[in-house]
C-alpha cells in the first residue's frame, strides 16, 4: 500500500478542518476548540429575552459542529500518526488489513468494513 496517498489527502483534510475550527471558534488554554460567537452577534446589544435566546441558539450549534469538527481532526492526526509509525491501514478491532476502497474513502478509517458493520 502506498501510504503516500493517503498522507496527501490526510494533511489536506487537516488544512480544511484548521480552517473551518478558525471560522468557529479558538483554542483555549488546554488546547480544546470552544466556540465563540459570530462577529455581527458579539457587536449586537442584546435587546431582549428572544435576543439572548438566539445567541444562546447560535453558541450551540457552533459548539456541536465545532465538537465533530474536532473529533474528525483527532481522527485526521491519528491517521497521520500511524503512517509515521508503519501502522497505518491496519483495524483497531481485529488487526486484520483495512480495505484500500474504505481508506480511499475515508482515509482516517480507524476499523475495516466487517468491525465497521458490528
Amino acid at each position: 500500500m502506498d501510504t503516500n496517498i493517503y498522507k496527501i489527502k490526510l494533511e489536506e483534510e487537516k488544512k480544511l478542518l484548521s480552517e473551518e475550527l478558525s471560522g468557529l471558534g479558538k483554542v483555549d488554554k488546554t488546547g480544546d476548540w470552544e466556540a465563540s460567537p459570530e462577529d455581527e452577534v458579539v457587536k449586537q446589544d442584546v435587546q431582549d429575552e428572544g435576543d439572548m435566546a438566539e445567541r444562546t441558539e447560535d453558541y450551540e450549534e457552533r459548539t456541536s459542529i465545532l465538537n465533530e469538527l474536532e473529533e474528525r481532526l483527532g481522527d485526521v492526526n491519528k491517521a497521520l500518526s500511524k503512517i509515521e509509525s508503519g501502522s497505518y491501514g491496519t483495524c483497531e478491532v481485529c488487526n486484520a488489513q483495512i480495505e484500500e476502497d474504505r481508506l480511499g474513502a475515508n482515509p482516517s478509517a480507524r476499523t475495516c468494513k466487517v468491525c465497521m458493520e458490528r
